[in-house]
């Protein structure tokens, strides 16, 4: 199965840990990061990928489980 995330945040020390995190488990970034402003703080983001070999894919996953 293959799965996709998007995680967005203010771009500081915690939107970089969540990404860190997620690749310290098995997730990897898929394309490039995007950055925005809301008129007070940058607002990042970053789409992840991650394949998880014999499992099938139903509705209702829960992806911060994997």
């Amino acid at each position: 199965m293959k799965l996709y995330r998007f995680v967005t945040g203010p771009d500081d020390e915690v939107f970089c840990m969540r990404v860190s995190k997620s690749l310290n488990d098995g997730w990897q970034l898929h394309g490039s990061p995007t950055i925005t402003f809301n008129g007070k703080t940058p607002i990042a983001g970053q789409a992840l990928v991650k394949d998880v070999p014999d499992e099938e894919f139903h509705d209702g996953i829960n992806l911060r489980s994997y």
